[in-house]
């Protein structure tokens, strides 16, 4: 069984950092496209960052450029993302998630795999 899981979410203050953690299992996703997108109250859900399968490729949402940066573990199951200088605008139901492709990564629809999602919110 496939299974996605994310961790991490929680209350921060704005300027605030947080780190997710997304673990895969249930098969070897060392191949795969890792991302992570966000759905805000009332919002579509979003892209925020993508890597590719080696780590040497990453893509970011202009809206966290800079702020936020995503990164794999050594045994390429796990996947993260460092979020630093939050702002309320942030705040969202976060969803990793794993594609067999790296071109179209900020496309949800060429993911294959989705997690359940952790919640940040961030307090002005």
């Amino acid at each position: 069984q496939v299974q996605l899981v994310e961790s991490g979410g929680g209350l921060v203050q704005a300027g605030g950092s947080l780190r997710l953690s997304c673990a895969a299992s249930g098969r070897t996703f060392s191949s795969y496209t890792m991302g992570w997108f966000r759905q805000a109250p009332g919002k579509e859900r979003e892209f925020v960052a993508a890597i590719s399968w080696n780590g040497d490729s990453t893509y970011y949402a202009d809206s966290v450029k800079g702020r936020f940066t995503i990164s794999r573990g050594s045994a390429k199951n796990t996947v993260y993302l460092h979020m630093n200088s939050l702002k309320p605008e942030d705040t969202a139901v976060f969803y990793c998630a794993a594609s067999n492709r790296w071109g179209g990564s900020s496309l949800d629809q060429n993911y294959n795999y989705w997690g359940q999602g952790t919640r940040v919110t961030v307090s002005s």
